[in-house]
């Protein structure tokens, strides 16, 4: 059996018009107000990358505000994996 209290860790990637639509700024939001650790940022690819850590059912929380993106974004198709837990403390923005 699982323990529900353990924290999750994620790895989102995003594709579809998710850079220049504020999107890592609505994903930074999302995790802070569900006090989810970790980073998101843009790729050269032109898809947004993040790290999401914490309670599952906030991961959960931070995904689906991804998934439903910005108000001018669209997003295409979001993949998820599983990865270890990192400890991260705090959520930030990176280049």
């Amino acid at each position: 059996m699982t323990d529900a209290a353990a924290p999750r860790r994620v790895r989102v990637r995003v594709e579809g018009r998710v850079q220049g639509v504020a999107f890592r700024a609505h994903t930074a939001d999302a995790a802070r107000a569900a006090a989810v650790a970790g980073w998101v940022r843009n790729r050269t690819d032109g898809s947004v990358e993040a790290c999401l850590e914490g309670a599952p059912d906030a991961v959960e929380r931070v995904v689906a505000a991804m998934r439903a993106g910005p108000r001018f974004a669209r997003v295409r198709t979001l993949e998820i994996w599983d990865e270890a837990s990192e400890g991260d403390r705090f959520f930030e923005i990176r280049r």
